[in-house]
């Protein structure tokens, strides 16, 4: 696995080989990270990525949230509650030289809390497929004040999403078994 994009493209990140199912790390793919990137780069209003405040959700190695500064992103915060993921992520956070760009929670991500800071205008979501833990963790994360009023949610499950209440279908992509489905949370349903 590696960054596949931006200035730090081409470095390698801790390897986790197939994944750790028992753990629910399940890589995304690097042509999936180049594809989701190519999408959020090509938007026609702006690039969603370059000075985004990006949060990731359900983390597990960090890579989409590595790859977002890799690619001028200005802050990640990542959320994962698994051990093994959180040591993976403080490893390639370490690797990337990120430390000071960074913000590591080890903590349920359908159970957020309110934020204390300034809100995020990307979003990553790659729960463990088919639990329904993505519409949990989508709306506590605009409950608590965590998403920015018209917020891009980028979500990998197993199958195409529907859009919970507060959120838009922008798009849809299937990558084999991984399919993305783009959000934008819905402006006035967002608290700001």
């Amino acid at each position: 696995m590696r960054i596949v994009g931006g200035q730090r493209r081409g470095l390698r990140l801790a390897d986790v080989g197939a994944g750790d199912m028992a753990a629910h790390l399940r890589p995304t793919p690097d042509r999936v990270r180049e594809a989701i990137f190519n999408i959020l780069a090509s938007d026609p209003d702006r690039n969603l990525v370059s000075g985004a405040r990006v949060l990731d959700l359900f983390a597990g190695t960090g890579a989409l949230g590595l790859e977002a500064l890799s690619r001028g992103a200005i802050h990640v915060t990542f959320v994962e509650d698994g051990a093994a993921g959180h040591a993976l992520i403080r490893e390639n956070i370490e690797r990337m030289h990120a430390t000071g760009d960074t913000r590591l929670y080890r903590r349920d991500a359908t159970r957020m809390g309110p934020n204390r800071g300034a809100p995020f205008t990307l979003v990553f979501l790659d729960p463990p497929y088919g639990q329904g833990l993505g519409e949990q963790a989508l709306a506590s994360a605009r409950d608590g004040g965590w998403i920015t009023a018209d917020a891009m949610i980028v979500w990998e499950e197993n199958a195409p999403m529907h859009a919970p209440d507060g959120f838009s279908v922008t798009g849809h992509r299937r990558y084999g078994e991984t399919h993305v489905t783009f959000l934008r949370a819905d402006q006035g349903q967002v608290p700001v």
